[in-house]
C-alpha cells in the first residue's frame, strides 16, 4: 500500500521552499504523530509515553522551522513519528521498526511483519526520502543541515553534559568548522560525535548529504533547552550566524 492510496496524507512538512538560501534545514523526528491508517493512529502507548523523546526529537521542529528562516533557506521535517518508522535510518537497519525503545515496550510493533514493514515504508519513509533528495538536489551547492535534539538522560544512564554535540561522517568540512566556531562560545559544552555517532550507515546525512559530496553537518541540542517557542527562537537566533560563520571558516 503506497501513500498514493492515501492523499490525504503527506509523510513531509516542507516550509519556505522558495526561499533563495543555499541550506537545507532538515528534521527527520519532527513529529510524534501516527498516521491513522497505521495501527488506527495508536501503537497502544499512552500519551505521556508519546510524549517522550521515543516518539520524537523534543523541541526540534520548532528549532529547524524558526532556522530555517533566518538563514532564508527550506526547511522539510517528517510527519509520522519515528516510532512508526525511523527516517533516520537505512531500510535494513535492525532498528528501523522499534519495539523496544528506554525501556518502553512498543506494542503496536511487536508482531510487524514483511507485509506492514513495507506498507509504512511505502506510507512514510519513502516518500519523505524522495521530498528530501528532491529539495537538496535543486541545486548543486546545497549545504545540509540535519536538526535533531536528545534527552538529557537515558533511563539508568549519567546525565549527559553538553548543550550541543556536532556529528558528522568521513565528510568533516563543516562539522570540524562549526564544533571549533561552537568551542568559541563560553557557554557551551559541545559534544563531537557525541551524544552518538556520526557515522551511521544509511542514515539521512548519509543518503542525501556524504553520498552526493554536499557539506553537512548534524546538529542535537539537549531538548530540556529548546521546549517552549521563546527557546527555540532564542536557539535559532544563535545558530544561523554560526552556521553561516562556520560555512565561510570551511570555505564551502
Amino acid at each position: 500500500m503506497s501513500s498514493a492510496k492515501h492523499p490525504e496524507f503527506n509523510a513531509a512538512e516542507i516550509v519556505g521552499e522558495d526561499r533563495p538560501g543555499r541550506w537545507l534545514v532538515t528534521c527527520d523526528h519532527a513529529s510524534n504523530a501516527v498516521p491513522p491508517m497505521i495501527a488506527a493512529g495508536d501503537l497502544g502507548l499512552p500519551e505521556r509515553e508519546m510524549r517522550r523523546h521515543i516518539a520524537y526529537d523534543i523541541g526540534a521542529a520548532g528549532v529547524a522551522r524558526r532556522l530555517a528562516e533566518r538563514l532564508d533557506s527550506t526547511a522539510i521535517l517528517s510527519t509520522f513519528s519515528r516510532l512508526v518508522i525511523d527516517p533516520n535510518r537505512g531500510e535494513d537497519d535492525p532498528t528501523l521498526l522499534m519495539q523496544l525503545y528506554d525501556g518502553t515496550v512498543i506494542p503496536g510493533n511487536r508482531d510487524i511483519d514483511a507485509q506492514e514493514r513495507e506498507r509504512r515504508l511505502d506510507l512514510c519513509y519513502r516518500p519523505y526520502h524522495e521530498a528530501v533528495e528532491r529539495l537538496a538536489a535543486r541545486r548543486p551547492d546545497t549545504v545540509y543541515a540535519a536538526i535533531h535534539s536528545f534527552t538529557p538522560r537515558l533511563n539508568g544512564r549519567a546525565m549527559r553534559p553538553w548543550q550541543v554535540g556536532v556529528l558528522y561522517g568521513y565528510d568533516a568540512r563543516l562539522g570540524r568548522a562549526l564544533i571549533d566556531r561552537l568551542r568559541e562560545e563560553p557557554d557551551l559544552f559541545i559534544g563531537e560525535n557525541e551524544p552518538y555517532s556520526g557515522s551511521l550507515k544509511g542514515d539521512s546525512v548519509d543518503r542525501h548529504a556524504l553520498h552526493h559530496g554536499r557539506p553537512n553537518a548534524l546538529i542535537e541540542l539537549r531538548h530540556d533547552l529548546i521546549e517552549t517557542p521563546r527557546q527555540q527562537d532564542e536557539w535559532a537566533d544563535r545558530l544561523a550566524p554560526i552556521l553561516e560563520q562556520a560555512l565561510a571558516s570551511a570555505q564551502l
